[in-house]
């Protein structure tokens, strides 16, 4: 839950937001970069309610209907500051699914795991040219925060495909 806190709680310290604009806001920037799929919104905001961490209100905006909108209380502020500071110094490794892969590749024909490389190498082609470009477009719309992210996962992009070229290479028929 710490990961989703910071998350909720982040999105709250920009401003407050009624639960659907969250839940579209990690959908289409946090699922991105992330790998962040909350399948429920509301049970987790309501947790942190509990918790003293934010608050909801009624809000109205126009002919639409009435919404909660939640806000982040002091405490709140304090408890992201601090998930933060405590993520910045966390090291638990990311996992790929690679990994698990090559665990358990010499099931698989060579012919067979090369095949697959070769495609998988040429997805992280084309993932690569796609983060180059929205870069390119984050530092037009000056988000450095985004440009950040996306420069630090197309590095890390970079970085399988050329473990993935040199394996290949010295992978036996």
């Amino acid at each position: 839950m710490i990961e989703q806190e910071l998350i909720l709680l982040g999105l709250l310290k920009e401003s407050p937001k009624h639960g659907y604009e969250i839940k579209m806001q990690v959908k289409r920037m946090l699922a991105l970069f992330a790998g962040v799929n909350l399948k429920s919104i509301y049970y987790p905001l309501r947790i942190l309610e509990k918790r003293g961490l934010v608050v909801k209100h009624a809000s109205r905006s126009g002919k639409r209907p009435q919404r909660m909108v939640y806000e982040l209380t002091a405490k709140g502020k304090s408890k992201f500051e601090k998930l933060l500071t405590k993520s910045l110094l966390d090291f638990t490794r990311p996992q790929f699914s690679l990994d698990l892969s090559l665990y358990f590749l010499h099931y698989l024909k060579p012919s067979i795991v090369k095949r697959r490389l070769r495609a998988r190498n040429l997805l992280l082609e084309n993932l690569s040219k796609d983060l180059q470009q929205m870069i390119n477009s984050s530092n037009k719309n000056k988000s450095p925060s985004l440009t950040h992210i996306l420069e630090h996962n197309l590095q890390m992009v970079k970085t399988e495909s050329r473990f993935l070229s040199s394996f290949l290479k010295n992978l036996k028929p």
